[in-house]
């Protein structure tokens, strides 16, 4: 490790992905490395730690020697090689503000829940909304959905951008939606149509959330829905509509935002540490 660097790591634990970062830590930290893996029917420690292994080997690093601090978000009790810990609303804020600096308000869209929140120039956490637990807001139910017409979730976002008449599903909960789905291929009702319909029931609770909360621009979309070009779409077309002007704005590494700022964090706090045991050392 050259000395005049500094590398975190952050593992992020979600429903259905584990994703993990290393970070060079600084005044200006840089992305060195990042890795998602889907979870399917494996056990989620063992993912995560064969994840933070291939991370750590391909960039000829030591967990012992070279990573000052390892912080995992998410389901964290799943990392069993870590330091610390941040709660997700944490680490997406954190990791919003690494995408986009000028960023006042951060949508975490997660494959369970979507959170709005307001930041400060630090990327802490001063405000939110979130929706309820129900699946028909979420990422996963996204994947649900296109795992029943046949199309990969990398897909979903461009086949949305083709549709001409979407068909929007009640939204009230998962399974209605999921109904109304069915009947809308029952129907003949296209696949474009149909995934664009989803994005926009999902997209009207996002600018609700963002409504609530007064957010500030400019709004960085971030989670895994945050790489998928129809939601992002599906949102700036409803704000508009209703007539709130705001930037919005994503980034291709949207996916990674927790564990960005997990490692972040974790790089902060690792710092604060040595000037704590300092001062004491002084006294």
């Amino acid at each position: 490790m050259n000395s005049d660097q500094i590398y975190t790591m952050g593992i992020d634990v979600g429903g259905s992905y584990v994703k993990g970062v290393i970070m060079q830590y600084s005044d200006s930290p840089v992305l060195v490395d990042k890795k998602c893996e889907k979870i399917r029917r494996r056990n989620p420690s063992e993912v995560a730690v064969d994840l933070i292994d291939f991370l750590l080997k391909k960039n000829n690093l030591s967990y012992e020697k070279d990573i000052v601090y390892l912080a995992s978000t998410g389901e964290g009790e799943m990392v069993s090689k870590k330091r610390g810990h941040f709660y997700s609303m944490t680490s997406h804020s954190r990791g919003g503000k690494f995408f986009v600096p000028e960023a006042r308000t951060v949508v975490d869209m997660g494959g369970l829940y979507v959170r709005a929140i307001k930041i400060d120039e630090r990327g802490r956490v001063m405000d939110y909304k979130m929706t309820g637990q129900c699946a028909s807001g979420s990422g996963q139910f996204i994947e649900n959905i296109s795992r029943y017409l046949g199309l990969a979730i990398d897909e979903v976002g461009d086949i949305s951008m083709q549709s001409d008449t979407p068909e929007v599903p009640s939204g009230i909960c998962a399974v209605l939606a999921e109904t109304d789905v069915i009947n809308s291929v029952s129907r003949g009702i296209s696949t474009p149509d149909i995934i664009k319909g989803i994005h926009l029931s999902i997209a009207n609770r996002v600018v609700r959330l963002i409504a609530k909360l007064k957010a500030e621009s400019p709004i960085v979309l971030v989670g895994g829905m945050g790489m998928n070009k129809g939601m992002v779409d599906a949102v700036r077309e409803l704000a508009d509509e209703n007539r709130n002007h705001f930037e919005i704005v994503t980034h291709p590494d949207a996916i990674y935002s927790g564990a960005i700022g997990a490692a972040l964090w974790g790089g902060y706090r690792h710092f604060k540490l040595i000037e704590k045991e300092a001062a004491l050392n002084l006294v």
